[in-house]
This record gives C-alpha cells, structure tokens and sequence, in this order.
C-alpha cells in the first residue's frame, strides 16, 4: 500500500506496478494466447486460461478515443465542488487499450492518434486532507508518426 507518509496514495494500488509515484500501470498476459489485460484479472478473457502472468504496461501511447465528460457523476463518483469537465478516452498502448482520464478537457485540443504519456492526477482528498491520486494520461507534445 502507498505510504501516506509523503501525504498522497493510490485510490487503487492494484492498479500499479509499484506504490512510487510515477509508477507504470500492471496488467496481466495470457502466456497462452498473448492477451494483454487491464486492468489484471485472473483469466484470460480470450481463452479463458488461468496461469495470467504480471505486465508492466507502457507509460506511452496514442489517443485512440475520447470525449469530455461535461455533467457532473453521480454521487460517490462526485468529488469535487463545483464540477469541473474533464477529458476521458481511450489509449492504445499496443497490446491493450486502457480508458484512462485525460488531464486536457478542452476537446478542441485533443485529437485521434495524438501521442499521450501516463501520469497521476488527484481524484479527490481523503478526510484527513491526504491526496488520493489515479492514473491519467496527458498529451506529450510530439507529433505523431
């Protein structure tokens, strides 16, 4: 579990390879069929085999997808005031695509096939003020090949 010693966690620690922040998101692969899963599950949606091995995902990848979330979630998932929009799509990191929020959330500065790179983003603050991160991808400035 993620030390609140530094006054942040992981809102999922399961959903990294290590509690560091900056840490690469885990998935698992299928050493059956190659099938790349995330987040890790304990069988293959494929072919249903249940010896899935631990991946370390890539912390780069493509915008394959996405929108701008402009209507407040409900309750429990609302947790800042007053509601802000947010950007939410679809990355394709080669062998898996994670839906993952985006740190832009003007639709006009986002395109399909724009290269994205992994970062953490505060979701919300836990009572005692202890920042509560999830991974989000944000643009890395280069053009895409």
């Amino acid at each position: 579990m993620t030390s609140t010693a530094t006054g942040w966690r992981y809102v999922d620690d399961t959903l990294f390879a290590t509690g560091d922040d900056g840490a690469p998101l885990r998935g698992t692969t299928c050493p059956a069929c190659g099938t790349v899963t995330f987040p890790v599950q304990g069988t293959c949606p494929r072919c249903g085999g249940s010896a899935m091995v631990a991946t370390v995902l890539p912390r780069e990848g493509t915008l394959w997808s996405y929108t701008v979330q402009s209507f407040a979630p409900k309750t429990p998932f609302r947790t800042v005031e007053p509601f802000v929009p947010f950007g939410v799509g679809y990355v394709d990191l080669g062998e898996v695509i994670v839906e993952a929020r985006l740190t832009v959330s003007d639709a006009d500065a986002l395109t399909i096939g724009m290269p994205v790179r992994l970062t953490s983003i505060v979701n919300h603050l836990d009572e005692d003020g202890t920042e509560v991160r999830t991974f989000a991808f944000q643009p890395t400035g280069k053009e895409a090949s």
